[in-house]
């Protein structure tokens, strides 16, 4: 007899692996005509079609008989590049990004997590917005010293974006009012750093906890505001007298706030503590010592508490492993949802 088969979980195998029908049908060997009509629940595979496409879709079989669940839609989430970005590859990173919910819900089936306290603000501008986040989590005016960390004690459920789809920069979004940040782990850590907090400033600034996320370069401006202001209080920089900062100072005081040293000009222009000649200037200066593609002396990119907890916890036992057989993915799907973020886990 053949196992109950869920339509909607091979597309959302597929479209993990960024494939189209056709890429599909020329991988297995199975028409597109017929994959189609089993995704679009006409037809149920035999057995032996299931086993071929969970191989080719690197998932186990049972996958296809887990409950029914639709992709993320893409107007629910804040991506950061959408528009360079093909319908392939933000399809990928939305079905990576569903198949990371389940594993959230895992996680949260074992484990007690901070409730969320993400206010909305967005009926302030980014300036103001990111100072009141900055009072209400008692931050003062000091350098963040862990934005993921400062994230996840305020509930934040915070990944890594898998690497098929790094393109996409990073997202956030919410789920059942919990909000959720996804980063791209490959960056320098001062990147990475600006990323979760230009994605907190969405969370905070472009949504009321519901289900539709303004998208577009004037949100966009706005998060990038906010994630300057929050790393970089305008009361904390002007305490440190940098109007006209030659390059050294400058370089310092990027690493006294940890962000890169052109995020820091930008927001020494912002504060009209540089003339735009200046502004410009070291711009040059620092592309030309590599600063516009790296950070030269930079910090350690930041790791997460809340998965090194789940995944190295003494009471559950190969948490990998666990969370692989209730997903029904190999534990290696597993590891590309927090990598970068934890130790490699067995």
């Amino acid at each position: 007899m053949t196992p109950m088969f869920v339509p909607e979980r091979l597309r959302l195998a597929r479209q993990r692996r960024g494939l189209t029908l056709t890429k599909l049908s020329e991988i297995s060997g199975i028409s597109t005509r017929t994959l189609s009509s089993y995704e679009n629940d006409e037809y149920h595979p035999p057995q032996e079609s299931l086993d071929a496409l969970a191989g080719h879709l690197s998932v186990l079989p049972e996958f296809f008989q887990r409950e029914s669940i639709d992709v993320l839609p893409p107007e629910t989430v804040s991506f950061r590049k959408l528009s360079k970005t093909t319908a392939a590859k933000r399809d990928a990173a939305l079905a990576a990004a569903t198949i990371t919910l389940e594993f959230a819900d895992w996680i949260h089936s074992k484990f007690v997590l901070p409730n969320p306290t993400v206010p909305t603000l967005d009926k302030l501008d980014p300036e103001t917005a990111a100072d009141v986040i900055r009072t209400r989590w008692g931050l003062g005016v000091k350098p963040i010293s862990n934005m993921v960390h400062l994230l996840e004690a305020h509930g934040v459920r915070v990944f890594n974006i898998a690497a098929e789809c790094r393109e996409i920069d990073a997202f956030s979004f919410y789920r059942d009012e919990v909000p959720y940040i996804f980063l791209s782990t490959d960056k320098t850590g001062e990147r990475q750093r600006f990323d979760a907090a230009h994605e907190l400033g969405h969370l905070v600034l472009h949504s009321d906890g519901g289900q539709d996320r303004p998208q577009g370069r004037a949100k966009e401006a706005e998060a990038n505001r906010f994630a300057a202001a929050l790393l970089m209080p305008a009361d904390g920089v002007l305490s440190q007298s940098m109007r006209n900062a030659t390059l050294d100072r400058i370089l310092a005081a990027r690493s006294y706030w940890r962000v890169s040293a052109m995020a820091m000009t930008h927001r020494l222009r912002e504060l009209e503590l540089l003339t735009e000649w200046m502004y410009r200037s070291t711009c040059v200066t620092l592309s030309e010592m590599g600063y516009r593609k790296a950070e030269p002396g930079g910090i350690v990119p930041e790791t997460s508490q809340v998965l090194r907890k789940v995944l190295f916890n003494t009471e559950v036992k190969s948490a990998t492993r666990q969370a692989s057989d209730y997903l029904q993915v190999p534990p290696s799907e597993i590891r590309s949802h927090i990598a970068g973020l934890v130790p490699t886990a067995a």
